[in-house]
Order: C-alpha cells, then structure tokens, then sequence
C-alpha cells in the first residue's frame, strides 16, 4: 500500500473522501491508503465465495457481506474492506460511523500479486485482533488454495487446501469445495 499524503485524517474526513472517490481506501493512524484494484479473476473469486457462502448459511443466523462492507477494528483502528465477510446475527456499527461495523465472524481477502503480504501479514494481525473473528481466509487466484486461520483460545491455527479438498468453517458450518469454488469462478484451468 501506498499512502495517499503525509497529512493525518479524522474519521469524519476519512468519510467524506470515501463518499466523493472512484476508489476504495484503508485509515489507520491518521492516513489514507489507497487499496489495490482487482483482475477479472479476483472479482470472479470474491463474486463466486459470496453465492457459496450464501447456499450454505440459507436458514442459518448467518449471511455473507461483499466487498461493499466496511469494517473498523478497534483494537488497532484499521477502517478497511475485505473481499467477502460473514455476520452472524445483526451488524454492529462502529462508533462514530454509521458505514463500518465490528463484528464478523469470517473474513475472506483473495490475494493478488501486490497485496499478499500485507493479507497474510499485517493486515490478518488486524483482523485477528476483532474479538468477534472465528475465521480468517485467504483465496489463491494464481491455482486452486485456500489457507484458513481459525481461532482456538487465543491463537490462530493455519491449514492449507487445495485442488481436490474442501475447507471447513467451522465457525458456521459451511464447507467449501476448493474445486467448486474456482470451477464457479470460471478459473477451472486452474491447478
């Protein structure tokens, strides 16, 4: 990420340039960060796992978010938007801003060239610090992985899937074939 100015930005301003910009951007610590834009096939990713997502929490208490949803995490004051998130119950906004809330259970980002670190680094220590966040996810777009982090007492445990196997989210009980997801996402050639 590449900080948009040196200037710091409250909260209000931070919204105000969100409302008025063509692009999405992140606010920690004062400063505005312009978020990457996404290939066809990162859209196709994040489009496919909100329909899954959605067959498998029908009649749940549950319902999964696109990358439309802000989140604020508290803990470390990051104002972001990941790919896909999931709720369960009723959205519980941020103080402050009636456009963020603070309350998912799963997070999904699918990674992309110029982001994967932060993703797998920085920006899972933010999202692991929102007491509400049960599961942590990462879609490969480059061949068929999905890492998942789950919360088990006060850390995250890590797995990886690939073609052929299925990812558990245990946290709401719905299993994603790996394969379905990116036959879904027209990305089936895909290893």
């Amino acid at each position: 990420m590449v900080a948009s100015s040196r200037r710091r930005y409250t909260l209000r301003e931070y919204l105000a340039v969100e409302d008025e910009s063509s692009v999405r951007h992140e606010l920690l610590n004062g400063e505005i960060f312009a978020m990457a834009g996404g290939t066809p096939e990162h859209a196709a990713l994040a489009a496919a796992l909100v329909v899954l997502l959605g067959a498998g929490l029908r009649g749940k208490p549950c319902r999964p978010y696109s990358a439309d949803l802000r989140i604020f995490v508290a803990a470390t004051g990051l104002y972001t938007y990941p790919e896909v998130a999931v709720i369960s119950g009723e959205p519980e906004r941020a103080a402050g801003s009636p456009t963020h809330v603070t309350n998912p259970r799963v997070v999904v980002e699918v990674l992309s060239e110029s982001t994967k670190d932060y993703d797998r680094g920085e920006k899972r220590m933010h999202y692991q610090a929102l007491p509400s966040l049960a599961e942590y996810v990462l879609v490969a777009q480059d061949r068929r992985e999905v890492e998942a982090f789950r919360r088990e007492g006060d850390s995250f445990v890590e797995s990886r899937h690939g073609a052929g196997a299925s990812v558990h989210l245990a946290s709401i009980d719905v299993t994603i074939r790996v394969d379905e997801l990116y036959e879904s996402a027209g990305l089936a050639a895909l290893a």
